[in-house]
């Protein structure tokens, strides 16, 4: 078996390595409800190394705020799955790496957890560069494509925005 993942996943994450490993840029991940799969992506393409500094799963709200320093009063006023959140976690994943660029993936995969103000499906995501200080955010509802295809598209968004 040479691979686990899709061919577009796969594609696209060859990009990713390819256009940054050309200009120098290196890149962290924090993932929630991807679980490491971004970097899983990144990972199967020879040459990563020159590119991928970590990837942080963040699972819990506790890894969240341990690992990247994510506040809990963010967590605990604005939920996991908030655009303040996922800047946190993109900005801790730049603070406590030495990448260039940091992507973070917070959501909803379901089938539980959803709310009506975040049903299952939603996902947010943030862009943090070093020496930047704004960070570009976005909360998405992908739908009510089953958990495995909500974690799908959340990838391939993640692996869009790590390109330059």
């Amino acid at each position: 078996m040479e691979t686990l993942l899709p061919d577009d996943i796969l594609a696209l994450a060859r990009r990713v390595v390819e256009e940054n490993a050309k200009l120098g840029r290196t890149i962290a991940l924090a993932e929630s409800c991807t679980g490491g799969l971004v970097a899983a992506a990144i990972t199967e393409i020879p040459g990563s190394s020159a590119v991928l500094d970590r990837g942080f799963v963040t699972y819990s709200n506790e890894a969240k705020h341990q690992m990247l320093g994510v506040s809990e009063d963010i967590i605990d006023t604005l939920g996991a799955v908030s655009v303040a959140t996922a800047c946190a976690m993109a900005q801790g994943a730049i603070k406590h790496s030495r990448a260039d660029v940091a992507v973070a993936i917070s959501g909803v995969a379901g089938p539980d957890g959803g709310t009506a103000q975040k049903p299952v499906g939603t996902v947010v995501f943030a862009k943090a560069e070093r020496g930047r200080t704004e960070i570009n955010a976005e909360e998405m509802r992908l739908g009510e494509l089953g958990r495995g295809g909500i974690r799908y598209k959340a990838v391939l968004v993640a692996l869009e925005l790590l390109l330059p």
